[in-house]
């Protein structure tokens, strides 16, 4: 019956339950906030009592002052960020042609670049997986081991076709 059912996913049913949890942790924070901004505005009229004598008089202490409305924004310097964009795809990468130059070492890198594939956006995530602390999964260096053993039982079976051929060429001749 369960034949064709897709196992769930025991991470992604973790981040759920964690986005919900913090959406309500939000909404908490929230309601809170509006209660002490009420309970602020209530209670901050301008006027406080004096601690000292209990029936004293009340003493009034000015407000503090609103703070601006606009946010004041540096001046940036743009000119030395625009010019190394320049310099870098300068005439230097390019012929008289203006086509580009054949540059070994960037050749070199996009190769490496293309065997290395993209690096993980959760680096925490890949230190679970290798230790195998997420109940569920296998651990990654698990994974690596199998993968490795596959290698090397190919890596043996290749060996063995083309020493094979090798001697079925040497009796030929």
């Amino acid at each position: 019956m369960g034949l064709f059912k897709k196992k769930p996913d025991p991470i992604s049913d973790r981040g759920r339950a964690l986005n919900a949890r913090i959406a309500e942790l939000e909404s908490k924070i929230k309601q809170l906030n509006a209660q002490a901004q009420r309970a602020e505005n209530q209670n901050h009229d301008g006027r406080y009592r004096s601690t000292a004598y209990p029936h004293g008089p009340t003493v009034t202490t000015p407000r503090p002052p609103e703070p601006p409305p606009d946010p004041v924004f540096e001046k940036v310097d743009q000119h030395p960020l625009k010019a190394g964009a320049v310099e870098k795809d300068g005439p230097r990468r390019y012929n008289e042609l203006g086509l580009r130059k054949y540059d070994l070492f960037s050749m070199w890198e996009r190769l490496r670049q293309q065997f290395r594939g993209p690096t993980a956006p959760n680096p925490k995530l890949v230190n679970y997986l290798a230790a195998g602390s997420i109940q569920g999964l296998r651990p990654l260096r698990y994974e690596k081991r199998v993968a490795r053993r596959r290698f090397i039982a190919l890596a043996i079976v290749l060996g063995a076709a083309l020493l094979g051929i090798f001697l079925s060429l040497a009796k030929r001749h």
